[in-house]
């Protein structure tokens, strides 16, 4: 079985850095927009939709 590798410190100090920019970017999109960003299920449906404004599931359904 193979053994799971262990992060490295410099990994886990860029995967914080990653965090801390993703944080910043949504703080800034959502003082422009005026609206908290939805989250989870919401979001994802939210970001799914095309610019005509249907939704990957709506293009789907028959």
């Amino acid at each position: 079985m193979k053994e799971a590798k262990k992060p490295t410190p410099a990994g886990e100090e860029s995967a914080k850095g990653l965090k801390e920019s993703a944080e910043k970017e949504e703080r800034r999109v959502e003082r422009q927009k005026g609206s908290p960003l939805a989250k989870g299920e919401d979001r994802f449906e939210e970001r799914s939709r095309s610019s005509d404004g249907k939704s990957a599931g709506d293009k789907q359904r028959p």
